[in-house]
């Protein structure tokens, strides 16, 4: 019977004129497309796609995570968008998200997006899976901790640049300037004593050069251009645009970052390991004769430099972001800086530099970096990820291959999870005797096996930073400023560029 129809079909195509041709063409192809375009059976619900483009236009692109969060609303905390022509997962709430990213392992892989891949080799740890991801991840925490992270040992190395930082603060004589850069180059140079083992001065051509790239690399792929071209790569492709930039971004980025690794081979040893980039020539050494998985652990040399890029990635650009909505949320809000300043007064003093043990005895300013992390929600969508196999979530079926989205905005501002969820409010992690609370729906660097592989270092950078920028000095607008706390969306929620102003407290 279907060979018939297929027959007849055949039949009166070829019995058609040119215009009638057309038309039948249309139609076969609207009904293609509306068939694909049907939800599976058992798929999570979600708005009615368009042909071709799906949903995608359908999201504010200045707001899609404030869209998605409203989305979930009306069809529930699991469901999905087609963008273009491949569907997607949304997850929100916390519950929802506990169980996606932190059970069984149904959300430890991540998408191939083709911009992704098709400017970057697709190696390193931020976007790799299986063995190799595992691997490398293993490796780098391992190494991150010899040489300091999460230990006391680190914390010299961040002191000291902030001598470096609060110099340039202070050489502004509290007229106003713009944090951006000088934010930038002190979380970068923290993260390149670890890894090409120095910093760099803020004034070195090749490192503005560096964070000038990063920077650029960072807008681009955030831009409703990037999403164009994941969803449409065969089309974009062909066409010039932001992507024959990014190309040439990257490759500079990596030519630095070798530049930097070939200087390391010439006088390298390895019974004396000075950085990350000396431990990862070790360890390429000791598996140059290894036969299977070990093999397939991908330490190369081109793996170093895909590594090294995403620990840069990784302890650069959210830390310095999270510092500026810092100074940014002091100057608005004077009265919780007075109260941060009293109790770093009362418990350290101005004499000392600030130590990772103060933490406990610092609730309050410990409550405000808390805050100033749920409210600046940096990373509102997180990082992809792609079911490796046919999963159950939240009473739906998600077949193997699905992209799906974290919504962490959906946690850090639901009105179940906190009393004022809009409101910039310190008490959120404070109990009635003013002590310190962990609050489960605090997730700025997402949850399970993908959790964010540079968190303890950024936790370690925003303490003692934070506390040493508010013992140092007092944040203000410039006279007849008002702090705009809205946020340059992307797929990184940042400050609009601003103007600051900082006195010292030792005047």
């Amino acid at each position: 019977m279907d060979r018939l129809s297929g027959v007849s079909v055949f039949s009166v195509w070829l019995c058609l004129d040119g215009r009638s041709l057309l038309f039948f063409t249309l139609v076969l192809l609207v009904t293609e497309e509306y068939l694909r375009s049907r939800r599976p059976s058992s798929f999570p619900p979600g708005p009615r796609p368009l042909p071709l483009v799906g949903n995608m236009f359908s999201l504010d692109f200045n707001n899609v995570h404030g869209d998605m969060t409203k989305l979930a609303e009306k069809y529930g905390n699991v469901y999905s968008l087609k963008m273009g022509p491949s569907w997607t997962v949304v997850l929100n709430g916390l519950g929802t998200l506990q169980e996606g990213l932190t059970k069984g392992g149904l959300l430890d892989d991540r998408p191939e997006l083709p911009l992704h891949t098709d400017v970057l080799p697709n190696l390193g740890i931020l976007f790799a899976n299986g063995h190799m991801w595992k691997q490398q991840r293993r490796f780098a925490l391992f190494t991150l901790k010899y040489f300091g992270v999460g230990k006391k040992s680190l914390e010299s190395s961040i002191l000291d640049e902030f001598i470096y930082l609060s110099k340039e603060v202070a050489d502004h004589k509290g007229k106003p300037f713009s944090p951006h850069l000088m934010m930038n180059n002190a979380t970068s140079n923290i993260i390149s004593s670890l890894v090409f083992g120095h910093r760099f001065e803020y004034g070195d051509e090749k490192f503005l050069k560096l964070m000038k790239l990063f920077d650029k690399g960072a807008q681009l792929e955030a831009s409703i251009w990037a999403q164009l071209y994941n969803a449409f790569p065969v089309l974009m492709r062909r066409l010039p645009g932001p992507h024959r930039t990014l190309q040439k971004i990257y490759g500079e980025i990596m030519d630095l970052i070798k530049t930097e690794i070939n200087k390391h081979k010439e006088d390298w040893n390895p019974s004396e390991p000075r950085d990350f980039i000396d431990c990862y020539l070790n360890e390429i050494q000791k598996h140059q004769d290894k036969k299977d998985d070990e093999a397939d652990a991908g330490f190369h040399e081109d793996n170093l430099a895909m590594c090294s890029y995403d620990l840069f990635g990784a302890g650069t650009e959210t830390t310095s972001i999270t510092l500026r909505w810092a100074l940014l949320y002091m100057a608005k809000y004077a009265d919780i800086q007075e109260k941060v300043q009293a109790e770093i007064d009362r418990v350290i003093g101005r004499s000392r530099q600030p130590s990772m043990e103060d933490r406990a005895s610092l609730p309050y300013t410990d409550a405000v970096i808390h805050e100033i992390q749920r409210m600046g929600n940096i990373v509102p969508l997180s990082v992809p990820h792609v079911t490796n196999r046919d999963i159950q979530l939240g009473g739906y079926t998600i077949p193997k291959g699905v992209t799906v989205i974290p919504n962490l905005t959906s946690v850090h501002f639901d009105k179940n999870e906190w009393e004022t969820p809009d409101t910039f409010n310190p008490g959120h992690f404070l109990n009635e005797e003013g002590k310190f609370v962990k609050r489960a729906a605090f997730i700025p660097f997402s949850a399970g096996k993908r959790v964010c592989l540079g968190r303890n270092l950024a936790r370690m950078e925003l303490f003692l930073l934070f506390t040493s920028f508010m013992q140092r000095f007092t944040f203000s607008m410039p006279p007849g400023v008002e702090a705009v706390m809205k946020p340059h969306f992307g797929l990184i929620l940042s400050p609009n560029p601003y103007e600051i102003c900082a006195t010292s407290r030792e005047e």
